[in-house]
Parts: C-alpha cells; structure tokens; sequence
C-alpha cells in the first residue's frame, strides 16, 4: 500500500483566517462602519448639546424662581445677598453651557459632518465608492490563488477516494482467502482489482502533490497583492481614527470648564460674596429698620376743630385694610321686600387666607398631574412662601388674646379694676371704598380709604351704629351701596345677631 488514509482527513477544520476565501470582507465592511460610527459620534454630540441646552434653562428658571423667593422672603441684609449670589452664579454658569451647547453643534459636529461628506463618496447604485474599490481589489488579488486552491481541494478528494477503494479492495481480497466457497476465477478477479486501486493511489497522489505545490508556488504573490489592498485599507482607516482623536480632544476642551478663567471668576466671586455676609451688621439693619431704632409719632395733645364731625385714632389710622367681603345683606322692615340689587357690600378681617396659604410645603415632592412645568412653577412662586418683606401686620392688640403677657387678667382670674368697661360699648370703624358726597344734611362725605367712626366712643349694638352713619338700614342713594366696610370682626357677628 503506497499512501495510508484516516477517516479523520475528510473532516474539514473550518478557519476564521484573514487568508481563507472570502475573509477580506470584514476589512471591506469596516469601511461602512467607518461611516455609520461618523453618524453615532455625531448624534452623540447632539444628545450632549441638548442636554446642555436643557441643563441651562433650568438652572435661569432656578435662578429667577428662588431670586424671587428669597427677595420676597423673610432674610435681609447681607445674607440676603450672599444667598442671591448663588442665582447669579446659576445665571452665570448657564451662559456658559450655552455657550458649549453652540460649540458642540458649531464645531464638532459640523466638523464631522464635512469630513464623513469628504471621506465617503455614495455610488448611485448604493454604497461608497471606497468600499467597492477595497472589494474589488480584494477580489482580483486573491482570485488566482483561489482557482488554484480549488484544484487542490478537487485533487484531494481524489486522492482521498482512491485511498478509500484500495482499503475496502484488500479487505475483500483477505476475506476471500478463508472463503473454500469461492472458484480461482473469482480470487483473480479481487486481486486485479486490488492492483487497479494501488494505481488509481499513486495516479490521484501524484496529481494532488503537483497541484499543492503549485498552490504553494503562487500563496506568495498572492499573500503580496492581498497585502497590497490592506494597507490602502489601513491607511483609509488611520486617517478616520486619527480624526476621531482630534474631534474628541476639542470636544473635551469645550466640555472642561474649569480650564476657563470666566468659570473660575464665577465661584471666586460667589465666595467673596458669602464671605461678606455679616450677622452683626444685619442685626443692626433690622433693629434700625424693624426694632427699637425706628423711629415712632408718640401721642400728642390734639385740639378738637368744630369742622370734624368724627374723630380718627391713631390704631385705626394705621389698621390693615384685608378683610373677606360679606354680601347680599338684605333691609329689614318695609323694605324687606325690594329686590336686593342695591345691597350694601361688607367686609370684615379675616385671619383664614394667610393660614391657608402658610400650609404649603416647599419641599414636598411634586406629583405629576399633567400641568405643565411652566403652570408648577408659577404656583411654587405663589405659594412656596407665605411671609412678604412688605407684609402688614395687625397693630391693634386686646387684652382678651389669651398669648398677651399685659392682659388685664391678673393671674388668679381677677379683672383689673383700672379697665374700662367695654361690655357695653364697641368702636365699629368704616372704609369708604370710593368718594361719596351726602345728599342730606344727616348723610356723611367721605373720600376713598378714609376710615370713618361715628364716635370716640359710641355706646348701643352695631345695627344702631351703622344706622348713624347712614350705611344700613336707612340706606341712602344707589352710589352708597357697597360704598362703606366695616372693620371689626366683632361687629359682624353681633350685627348678625341683631338681624335675625
């Protein structure tokens, strides 16, 4: 037997070589990635930018919402300041990722934009020109040395299935010895089948070594031309990695904001102004402005003028005007049947708004009900605080308030002997809400925001006082309807008394 043959040599090992048939196309197709990974760096720069974008207008929307808050705010002073200098410093950095936000889009991305264009050339049958060029090359370069490598691969077989005829001849031929059954005829006739295979052997080797050997004569060209179009490939893709690296250098300059000398003036200015804030200069802006330093109009001897027919006090000079406005209160008597179109308008203070207002939590997480983000934030401006640096205090006080420490109580429950009685009488004060002049000689004139008062101090229920000053129920022209408020709490409730 002139060759041995193993099963196992029929089994083609499978190869992942860039030398095999048809291996050159992931180089080929690393061109097309080249352009695809110019589309992804580009709409990864745009995401950026967008953020940018948005990261900018909420921190101006930050800015402008709590600068509000903290100027309408209870804090004063210098560390007023040095909390607003934190919105400034917002604004500030805002202006700067704007300013990346156009340098992102401006530069880098226009700058990919025009390369990938230059780089990559579109066919009019589809793909690139590069891409054809590479394949094409590829293709010419190995096409010789495949033609070859396919006449060995047809060769082989040969010589395999020739191996195969001569192994299964001499196995019959052996078998055939120990067989009595069988004539001399037919023992010839295996052996010449025996020798015919051993020839078919040689014939089918011979041929398969002639034909590797001219594989192998031709692999070096051909490993040369293939060398060829890779580099070409190579360089194609040096250049789109080298400018990869540029692109992403000067997008990480526009990204770092530290290297900028604005972006550090801003947080040198914001510690300079947090730096300046001082407790004790404030303390003493708020008891020049707020405390004992204000100065006070002290009570002085007024003389009486006959051209006054009511008398101001001090208090009700200086009384708030906010109040809940009552209406449709209807005449009593006769006239309880007319239509109540010209009914008086009534106010009395009120302590409920601010309470209502005040239990806002600023810092409860907002939920999501389809407001727009707009609408949530002019509500948080509304609400978030419920105190005004201009806010109005209530300057009258009672001793009937259980948290006064001058109530006229004493501790064991006793009155003050010293008080005037005050069961019987009550003050009712009136705001005129616009000008009026009487029509009668017993009708008052008034301009608007006067508070009127019958008298220093008028006895009787608050129906007989309103009665004096011609609000309710003798009731004067159309114009005086609504045209008066009464500012007492108490004289709601005792007037409702005396009306039903």
């Amino acid at each position: 037997m002139s060759g041995s043959y193993d099963d196992s040599v029929g089994v083609e090992v499978s190869s992942d070589s860039f030398w095999e048939v048809g291996n050159y196309k992931r180089t080929v197709k690393r061109i097309d990635d080249g352009h695809r990974l110019c589309n992804d760096l580009m709409n990864c720069i745009h995401e950026r930018a967008r953020i940018e974008k948005v990261y900018a207008q909420q921190l101006t929307e930050w800015a402008k919402r709590w600068k509000q808050l903290v100027e309408k705010g209870p804090q004063y002073g210098t560390v007023e300041r040095a909390w607003c200098a934190f919105m400034s410093e917002a604004e500030k950095v805002s202006e700067l990722h704007l300013e990346v936000k156009g340098s992102l889009m401006n530069e880098d991305f226009e700058k990919i934009k025009n390369w990938q264009k230059e780089a990559f050339h579109k066919q009019m049958m589809g793909g690139f020109k590069e891409t054809k060029e590479a394949e094409d090359g590829f293709r010419k370069a190995q096409k010789p040395w495949a033609k070859k490598l396919k006449e060995v691969e047809a060769a082989k077989k040969a010589y395999h299935a020739a191996c195969k005829e001569e192994k299964l001849a001499i196995s019959r031929e052996t078998n055939s010895k120990a067989d009595p059954a069988l004539n001399p005829e037919q023992l010839k006739k295996l052996q010449d089948k025996v020798e015919r295979s051993k020839q078919d052997v040689l014939k089918t080797k011979e041929k398969y070594e002639k034909s590797l050997k001219e594989l192998d004569n031709a692999t070096p060209q051909y490993m040369e031309n293939m060398e060829q179009v890779f580099e070409q490939c190579q360089q194609f893709e040096e250049k789109r990695l080298r400018f990869f690296r540029e692109v992403l250098l000067e997008v990480q300059k526009h990204l770092d904001l530290s290297n900028l000398a604005s972006y550090k003036n801003i947080y040198r200015e914001l510690e300079q102004n947090i730096k300046t804030a001082d407790a004790v200069e404030d303390l003493r802006w708020f008891r020049a402005n707020q405390g004992p330093g204000m100065s006070m109009n002290w009570p002085q001897f007024e003389e009486w003028s006959a051209d006054l027919n009511r008398t101001l006090s001090r208090r009700e000079k200086k009384k708030a005007s906010d109040g809940v406005t009552l209406t449709g209160i209807n005449q009593t008597g006769d006239q309880v049947s007319q239509p109540n179109k010209h009914s008086s308008s009534l106010s009395v203070q009120s302590n409920t708004v601010q309470s209502v207002q005040s239990s806002y939590n600023p810092f409860e997480d907002e939920e999501d009900t389809g407001s727009t983000v707009s609408e949530k934030e002019d509500n948080k401006i509304k609400n978030v605080s419920s105190y005004e640096k201009n806010q109005s205090y209530p300057t009258d006080w009672s001793d009937e308030e259980s948290n006064n420490p001058f109530s006229s109580t004493d501790a064991n429950g006793d009155t003050n002997p010293f008080d005037e009685d005050t069961s019987s009488a009550m003050e009712v004060r009136v705001r005129a809400l616009y000008d009026y002049e009487g029509q009668e000689q017993d009708e008052l004139s008034f301009k608007a925001g006067e508070v009127l008062q019958p008298s220093d101090r008028l006895c009787g229920p608050p129906l007989d006082l309103l009665q004096q000053v011609h609000v309710f129920p003798v009731l004067g022209p159309p114009e005086l309807d609504a045209g008066l408020q009464v500012g007492s709490q108490e004289s709601r409730v005792e007037e409702d008394s005396h009306l039903t």
